[in-house]
């Protein structure tokens, strides 16, 4: 992919061909380019190639900035990429803020009349807005619990069947259908984050008081309120989450809790306990997708080419330049992620795959941003190219779903039964997903607007009361540790503060995405790419109209989907008792 060309002439010193000059890179080195430019008198005729150059130094120190973060997580062990990742997380992109907030004030100064800036144009105001110099320091040393929080997470193992492995091997012992062999693994899991608690929770009383100490300096009552100004949250206020937290609660709970009583009487239990909500009750053994990450990626791509054949290349490429990073090993964080790399037109796929169907699940979702970043990439501008979380999602979630009826062989993992439970295993986590967000999303609105978030103790109690509200079904009678320890496993309450919302307004629009495939594949699919282009060149809820979506928090739209997905649940028990 052809990278645009810049304006060398506007800057003394020319940038780099490529990220890879800045790998080693200091904030003197980068901060030259920045301050030049700040200093270019701006006109009408000087403003676009000032912003051609503006955005090429961008994508450059992005990408180094991501490349960084790409090796350090791909082994949290190496002292040296741990190093590299700081300097830029903690030194230099904090660093950064203030000057891209000049650049911003000149661009806001000028102005312009093109109407694909608007949306870019709004943002800068905002950030501008909110910029405070008393928060970089702040910003830097957040970045570096946040890091901790990493190489803490990712060095946990597990002891199992004689050797230590890495938490997520566990994951096939957790759908074995010998139910001791499950529960141990999943208390084998879920310990390493109990013996962790005290050092997490440290971590995470210093995070409130950095986060809560950001909103003051910006002018804001508390952190929620400036995250919702910082994350360009312009259509959706958190009244407007509590309303869908209780829509949730309404429609998608009594709908998990009727699949548990399916699930329960498949297995033959008297009770669901916690290791037994992820075991596949349709089969005798779990199904495995896969024996390599060669056979991963193959079938992958012939899903995706079965969606569209122009996506399944845009995945191949991915294969043939190395660009995903699968399997799961010692030392490498955990989680899953999608990145992209501006300066070469590129997406990064980073998970740890364990040989299950989850694998599967995480990987369409993974290249739902990859196509996002592919087609987003044609915007002459980088601002124009990264969407909000809401629409990034939208991107993953929909994939999810469109690539569904192709899991099966000969194009994708499974035999044709496997296939059937494999979807019906999804929808069940779909719906789960819904509730696991709503509580996500409520506990970090009640850390940072009551003063008890400060306190661990408090904040542990917290995540019980929300979580016997919106995990119904299963019985965690004595294991109230171990149900705390969850939260702490939510890499995104650290790392990625009130990024959780989003997942529940996307899967309501994917959701969308799926009924309207439904009733018409192929339409659905052109809306869905023509959506995937816009970036973030437009406001949120026209992007989800694009897609052919509406942007909802509302118990009418939830109970009409949850209702469908009900039904699609039903029919496929019904092919599964047949082929039984």
């Amino acid at each position: 992919m052809r990278t645009r060309d810049y304006h060398p002439s506007m800057l003394t010193t020319p940038l780099p061909e490529s990220s890879a000059a800045l790998i080693d890179a200091t904030w003197d080195t980068i901060a030259v380019w920045y301050q030049e430019l700040a200093a270019i008198p701006l006109d009408a005729a000087t403003l676009e190639p000032w912003l051609t150059t503006w955005s090429r130094l961008d994508e450059l120190v992005s990408e180094a900035a991501s490349l960084a973060m790409i090796a350090y997580t791909a082994d949290t062990t190496d002292a040296g990429k741990e190093a590299a990742h700081l300097r830029f997380s903690t030194d230099i992109l904090p660093r950064l803020g203030e000057l891209e907030v000049a650049l911003a004030r000149k661009f806001v100064a000028q102005g312009t009349e093109r109407p694909d800036l608007q949306a870019t144009l709004r943002r800068f105001e905002t950030s501008i807005a909110i910029f405070r110099e008393a928060n970089v320091p702040l910003v830097a040393e957040a970045e570096e619990h946040a890091a901790r929080y990493q190489q803490v997470t990712g060095g946990m193992t597990a002891e199992w069947g004689g050797e230590r492995v890495a938490l997520p091997r566990l994951a096939p012992y957790l759908k074995s259908g010998d139910r001791a062999v499950r529960e141990a693994a999943w208390r084998a899991s879920v310990a390493p984050y109990v013996a962790a608690r005290d050092e997490l929770a440290a971590l995470m009383n210093r995070l409130v008081v950095l986060r809560q100490e950001m909103a003051h300096n910006a002018g804001f009552t508390d952190y929620r309120d400036f995250v919702f100004a910082a994350k360009y949250r312009f259509d959706y206020t958190p009244a407007d989450c509590e309303r869908l937290h209780d829509a949730i609660a309404e429609t998608v709970c009594p709908a998990i809790e009727r699949a548990f009583v399916h699930r329960r009487e498949r297995l033959g239990l008297a009770t669901l306990r916690p290791w037994d909500t992820v075991v596949d009750p349709w089969r005798a053994q779990a199904p495995v997708p896969y024996r390599t990450i060669a056979e991963f990626q193959e079938a992958s791509a012939r899903i995706f080419t079965a969606v569209d054949p122009d996506l399944g290349s845009q995945f191949r490429t991915m294969m043939d330049e190395g660009l995903l990073d699968l399997e799961s090993r010692p030392g490498k964080a955990p989680g899953g992620y999608c990145d992209t790399l501006h300066a070469r037109g590129r997406p990064f796929v980073f998970m740890n795959a364990a040989g299950v169907p989850e694998d599967v699940t995480t990987l369409l979702h993974e290249a739902g941003h990859c196509f996002h970043a592919f087609a987003s990439h044609a915007q002459p501008f980088i601002w124009q190219r990264n969407p909000g979380a809401e629409s990034a999602e939208l991107a993953s979630m929909s994939m999810e779903l469109l690539a569904a009826p192709y899991l099966g062989q000969p194009v994708g993992f499974y035999p044709e039964a496997d296939a059937i439970s494999a979807r019906l295993e999804h929808l069940e986590d779909l719906l789960l997903s819904l509730a696991h967000i709503a509580s996500v999303d409520a506990f970090q609105s009640w850390i940072y607007t009551d003063p008890a978030g400060a306190d661990p103790q408090a904040r542990d109690a917290a995540w019980i009361r929300l979580r016997q509200r919106f995990e119904p079904g299963a019985d965690w009678t004595g294991l109230e540790t171990e149900r705390v320890s969850r939260w702490y496993r939510q890499l995104h309450i650290f790392l990625y503060p009130f990024y959780y919302i989003e997942y529940g307004l996307a899967q309501i629009g994917a959701l969308q995405v799926w009924r309207n495939a439904r009733q018409d594949p192929d339409r659905a699919v052109a809306a869905y790419r023509h959506f995937l282009t816009l970036g973030a060149t437009q406001p949120l809820p026209d992007l989800y109209r694009a897609a052919g979506v509406e942007l909802s928090f509302d118990r009418g739209m939830l109970e009409e989907l949850v209702a469908l997905v009900e039904e699609e649940m039903a029919t496929l028990r019904t092919a599964l008792a047949k082929a039984a």
